[in-house]
Formats: structure tokens, C-alpha cells, sequence
């Protein structure tokens, strides 16, 4: 489907999806100081979340009683990836980027870099002409990137958590360009929520294996209030909400006009790092950050 003119309501519901994801970085950030690994959020997160997807879809089969709740065995394979890239490792590389690198960097990465990703990815799908400015663009991205990696990593004395954590940060938006180019293809298919129940309820099963292998599942009993809330919000806003906005988008605004609002989500987590969790932003984050921005611009604009 080809991109349209985005509306006041897709606008807002877009707006709303920055806010939540933007948050989430640092929501994370919190949690990972009170005591719990990426792993154990992550599959606390997506069981909750895949719990309430189940309830979602249930409720409208009530409401619809025409509305499907099973997928075609062929298409299981699908869905078995889309689990694997936007959920099980795209988390696990996130939370575990987070807690080496910070809650900015892992935002700059997912959201500035994704666009590019995902817009090189539809003009390769469609066959269509990759301009002299889209090539500019991907240039800017890359410069930017590696001085995100070496600027925050090589100052005094070398960081090689930075310097690792940012590496790992960058799997993100290839998982995140697979992802929601396989996952528009679903959606041409199945209703959104369908698509979302299965997608999250695998990425939560999928995440237990490691989970249990690092004994990080009897956490749970020792959990905060504050901790549980922390999930909670995560798994309701973030997962419920964000990634029916997210897939509804795509379906109405296209891929490339959707992932290039992701250009501001990072600003909301460095407001709310730097308020909550006391991350700073430095000289050569800001530049190579600005340089993947105008990247992102130059890949994306008409």
C-alpha cells in the first residue's frame, strides 16, 4: 500500500506511540537499578502483555463473532519470525544495550536508524530508485553512528560497556526493519490484533528458555510494587497500546511516513533520561545523533 497524507487522528495516535515508547527507555532503566536483569524484564513484559493480547482478542470475537481467532498453519512460520525480531531477541538486545550503554543511546539507535532501515528495505521490496540524496542520507547515518560508538566509548579512558552495549543496540533496527516489513505483509492478511496476540504470547514463550536459563524467573517472587507497576506499564502501554498504533499505522500511513515519526521519540527519552535516571548527553552523541537525523531526513523526504 502506498503512503498517504497522514491525518489529525493518525497524527495524534502517532504522537501518543512516541510518548509511550520514548518512556519505555527509561522505564526500563529503572527497573534494571532495582535489581532485575534485560532477560527478566523482557519475559515479564511480553507474558503479561500476551495474556492481555489473548483478552483483546477473545473480547472482540464476542463483539464479532464472524472475527477469526485462529491463523493458517502455513503462515506459522510467519508469525514464528516475526516473534523472533520484533519480540524475543529485539528485546533482548534493547534491554541488554540499555543497561551497558543508557537509555539514550539504545533510542537514538532503534528510532533514528530504523527509518532508514525500513525505508532502504520497502524501496528494495518495490524495486524502486534509490536517489542520489536517499545514498547522501545513508552516508550521513553511517558517520553519525560511529561517532555515537567512539565518542561515548573513547574519552579518558575506554569504555567497553558503551562501546559493546552500542554494538549490541545495533541489531535493533534490523530486527525492527524485518519485523515490520514481514509484519505488513501479515496485516494485509489478518486483523491487527490476531497478528499482535500471536506475535507477543510466542516472543513471551520464546523469552523463557533464557529466562530459565539464567535463574532470572524466581525474581517474580521478590519483586517491588514499584517493579510490578513498571512491568505493568510496559506490557499495557508500550506492547498493548504502542504496537496496535504501530501496525494500524502502517496499514494507513505506510511503513516509511510511520517509522519516520520515530525521528522525535528519541528527544522524549533524553528529556526523561536526564530527568529520572541522570543521563548525559555529550558533545559527540549529540553530533553523530544529529547527523543520523539528517540522515533519516534525507532518506525519507518526497
Amino acid at each position: 500500500m502506498a503512503s498517504r497524507a497522514i491525518g489529525v487522528t493518525d497524527a495524534l495516535l502517532l504522537v501518543t506511540l512516541i510518548v509511550f515508547w520514548g518512556s519505555s527507555f527509561v522505564v526500563v532503566k529503572m527497573v534494571l537499578a532495582q535489581g532485575l536483569t534485560p532477560v527478566s524484564i523482557a519475559t515479564y513484559r511480553f507474558l503479561l502483555a500476551g495474556g492481555l493480547f489473548v483478552l483483546a482478542l477473545v473480547f472482540r470475537r464476542r463483539r464479532k463473532s464472524k472475527s477469526r481467532m485462529q491463523i493458517e498453519m502455513r503462515d506459522l512460520p510467519v508469525f514464528v519470525f516475526l516473534a523472533l525480531s520484533g519480540v524475543t531477541f529485539f528485546f533482548l538486545a534493547q534491554y541488554t544495550g540499555i543497561n551497558m550503554a543508557g537509555a539514550s543511546i539504545a533510542a537514538i539507535f532503534a528510532c533514528f536508524l530504523s527509518p532508514i532501515f525500513i525505508a532502504v528495505g520497502s524501496v528494495g521490496v518495490l524495486k524502486e530508485h534509490v536517489s542520489k540524496w536517499q545514498v547522501l542520507g545513508i552516508g550521513f547515518a553511517a558517520v553519525g553512528t560511529l561517532i555515537v560508538i567512539l565518542g561515548g566509548s573513547v574519552g579518558l579512558q575506554f569504555d567497553p560497556d558503551f562501546f559493546y552495549g552500542s554494538i549490541i543496540l545495533l541489531a535493533t533496527p534490523f530486527l525492527w526493519t524485518f519485523y515490520t516489513l514481514l509484519g505488513k505483509r501479515a496485516v494485509e492478511k489478518y486483523n491487527p490484533i490476531l497478528v499482535l496476540t500471536y506475535v507477543t504470547v510466542f516472543g513471551g514463550v520464546f523469552l523463557l528458555p533464557f529466562s530459565l536459563a539464567e535463574n532470572s524467573i524466581l525474581l517474580a517472587l521478590s519483586m517491588s510494587a514499584s517493579s510490578w507497576l513498571a512491568i505493568a506499564y510496559l506490557s499495557i502501554t508500550c506492547t498493548l497500546l504502542g504496537y496496535y498504533i504501530w501496525f494500524y499505522s502502517v496499514e494507513k500511513v505506510g511503513a516509511t511516513v510511520t517509522s519516520s515519526i520515530l525521528f522525535a521519540e528519541p528527544l522524549v527519552t533524553v528529556l526523561l533520561a536526564a530527568a529520572f535516571v541522570g543521563e548525559k548527553v555529550t558533545a559527540p552523541i549529540a553530533v553523530g545523533g544529529l547527523l543520523i537525523f539528517l540522515g533519516v531526513y534525507l532518506v525519507t523526504k518526497k
